[in-house]
């Protein structure tokens, strides 16, 4: 999925509804992040990484998460973009 507009620097984008991260290089589900744009309920973290997500209680969508690990990511790499 193509990085969101203001935010193309993010890697890592949480919805403030649900406290969910997705994983924009491995986002699979276009329409939650769709849906979560129109919404205006998204941040971003800084630092741009998985770890500083869930040290704010956010946690990655399964979606995200299978296609990490088809990916061969590191649930725990905290690399940013």
């Amino acid at each position: 999925m193509e990085r969101l507009g203001r935010f193309e620097h993010n890697r890592f984008v949480g919805d403030k509804r649900t406290q969910v991260v997705h994983d924009i290089d491995h986002a699979t589900d276009d329409d939650a992040i769709a849906d979560l744009v129109a919404a205006e309920a998204f941040i971003c973290f800084g630092p741009d990484t998985l770890a500083e997500a869930r040290n704010r209680g956010y946690r990655l969508c399964r979606s995200c998460r299978r296609a990490r690990r088809a990916a061969g990511v590191d649930e725990t790499e905290s690399a940013a973009a």
